[in-house]
């Protein structure tokens, strides 16, 4: 069953809008931290092939060059990558997210620090700027003092988040890891948080058996795409189930149907990022297609129906 010419593109619409921390989004999917996100124009291009946000480029206080190549190992089944969290800094960002919002969909200043002062700072930048929220990576699984390091201690994460809401008008995302002993215990240390997102990459490497050592420069990194999926969804449906907190699936979605299961987890929202490097930009038009028409199929009149629908 598929919507008719005259009428589809408005059922269409009306059928994925959902909503995250009050942001309003025409579907359910946005463009994850760290692929063509770096530069406006790439993020617009996303924007205009049907995601209906984007997440940047996890920007520092100062340009960072990250590691030597090589920083990327494809599989099979993912990724695994080690950039190093290169970035040109948050003095230079400020066009980045002009452009990106010319679009009129919002644009999310994803950002990295080490300390709750830091975060601070880097998120008034963000909001100055015209960034519709900031999405805090607490969950970078392969850079020294940064990322995980901070995400896996409750009582910073608690800080950062606090002095944020406290500081802040843009809602605030907490991007969360894989990679620690009580992923429950880290979202309820981020209660204040104006929703969670699950997960980052789950740290990996790979070895070249016959140059006997680790493909990647840094040795290890972080695992994303099909290989995640099933630990994504098992974290969602978790910290949903626990803290009925609002939450933003990502890892390993690439079809509609990978999109469903985060949703039925408890996402009210996804994201996409590894499936860009087999599918190419037109992966949100195929996934929002194939979702829509799945949901009117199963009798859903929209998102929030769906959200969380398999939680016990």
């Amino acid at each position: 069953m598929g919507f008719s010419h005259c009428c589809g593109e408005l059922n269409f619409m009306s059928i994925l809008g959902t909503e995250i921390a009050g942001i309003k989004l025409e579907n359910p999917l946005m463009l994850a931290s760290g692929i063509l996100d770096e530069n406006g124009y790439s993020m617009l291009e996303i924007l205009k092939h049907g995601a209906a946000a984007v997440v940047t480029k996890s920007i520092g206080t100062t340009e960072r060059s990250g590691y030597r190549p090589p920083i990327v190992v494809p599989l099979q089944d993912g990724l695994i990558n080690a950039v190093g969290l290169s970035n040109p800094g948050i003095d230079g960002f400020r066009e980045e997210i002009k452009i990106a919002s010319s679009s009129g969909k919002p644009v999310i200043g994803s950002i990295f620090g080490s300390s709750a002062e830091e975060f601070l700072n880097l998120a008034l930048r963000m909001e100055s700027y015209g960034a519709a929220a900031v999405e805090l990576n607490l969950s970078c699984p392969h850079v020294r003092g940064f990322g995980t390091e901070v995400g896996s201690d409750p009582l910073l994460v608690e800080e950062i988040v606090g002095l944020l809401k406290s500081r802040l008008k843009i809602p605030v995302l907490a991007k969360l890891s894989p990679n620690v002993t009580d992923v429950v215990a880290i979202a309820k240390a981020a209660e204040k948080a104006d929703a969670l997102v699950l997960i980052n990459t789950v740290k990996a490497m790979a070895i070249d058996v016959y140059a006997r050592r680790p493909v990647l420069s840094n040795s290890y990194g972080g695992l994303s795409g099909p290989a995640i999926k099933n630990v994504g969804i098992r974290y969602v449906y978790e910290v949903y189930k626990e803290t009925g907190k609002q939450i933003i699936g990502v890892g390993g979605i690439s079809t509609f149907m990978d999109a469903a299961e985060y949703i039925m987890a408890g996402s009210s929202a996804v994201q996409i990022g590894t499936a860009l490097y087999t599918q190419g930009k037109g992966v949100f038009g195929n996934v929002n297609r194939d979702l829509a028409e799945f949901m009117e199929k199963e009798g859903y009149r929209g998102i929030k129906e769906m959200v969380g629908v398999a939680v016990k």
